[in-house]
């Protein structure tokens, strides 16, 4: 992936987390930036330490919790003459509740930035990349979409989507010249539990020291240097992926319940 070209990445949710994480790795190996996300401060001082490491930066402030935003902001790239060779679709949203009392809005921003908008950037950025026959592609899911779960309903089926839809395009997407990657986090010490509402649960409590962003984009990148399909973070994240997909439901679901619970 690195040469003298430098290769240009995009990476949204950009502004803490594994998003700027990923945008270090990134950097340190010989790519150029777009950050987008809502916060431009943030990114401002995220902008200037990769400078700093030789890369050049352009801030593209975007809602993608909003309607037409990935639209936007695909027009925005497009205008400025930039082509994309690494698209890092990061940005996600949680809540935590019982689905039935949660706020509809807060259901559509979760659906809008962690399904819609990510399937609508990787739809208008891909074809560039097909028809120059290189490019990578990351979409950010979670060992959540390996398993159904209570108290936050909508986040795990969105992650669902997301590593299906990245594996299929893996597929489809063989032989092109473009990589698709999925990568799956764990629980991470990250600014999620607290956006989410559930800074106080039982897993954010106890299970978030698993993971440091830096090291989850360390090993994301890795994967997508390599061109591999699937990466999941961690030596425990892997065992309770497998317990997700192997195990019957009527075991995880109140052990994904009880984890959701306030741990105060």
């Amino acid at each position: 992936m690195d040469n003298s070209n430098r290769p240009l990445a995009l990476v949204t949710g950009a502004s803490s987390g594994i998003g700027a994480g990923l945008a270090r790795e990134l950097a340190r190996h010989g790519h150029d930036l777009v950050l987008t996300a809502r916060r431009v401060a943030a990114m401002e001082a995220l902008a200037a330490e990769l400078r700093s490491l030789g890369a050049a930066v352009t801030v593209i402030a975007a809602d993608l919790s909003k309607p037409a935003a990935a639209a936007a902001l695909a027009h925005d790239i497009g205008s400025r003459s930039l082509k994309i060779d690494v698209l890092i679709n990061n940005a996600g949203l949680g809540a935590l509740g019982r689905f039935d009392r949660m706020d509809f809005g807060r259901i559509s921003e979760i659906l809008q930035v962690n399904i819609i908008a990510l399937t609508e950037l990787t739809r208008l950025i891909a074809p560039g990349m097909v028809a120059r026959g290189r490019g990578r592609i990351m979409l950010v899911s979670s060992v959540a979409g390996f398993q159904p779960g209570p108290r936050m309903a909508v986040y795990f089926a969105s992650k669902a989507f997301v590593s299906s839809l990245g594996e299929a395009l893996a597929y489809e997407l063989r032989g092109t010249g473009v990589g698709v990657t999925v990568l799956c986090p764990g629980a991470t010490d990250t600014e999620f539990f607290k956006i989410a509402g559930a800074d106080h649960s039982i897993m954010a409590r106890r299970l978030r020291h698993m993971m440091r962003a830096g090291d989850v984009a360390r090993i994301g990148y890795r994967a997508l240097a390599a061109g591999r399909r699937v990466a999941i973070a961690g030596i425990m994240n892997k065992i309770l992926a497998l317990g997700g997909r192997f195990a019957p439901h009527r075991i995880t679901l109140p052990v994904t319940d009880r984890l959701m619970m306030s741990g105060d």
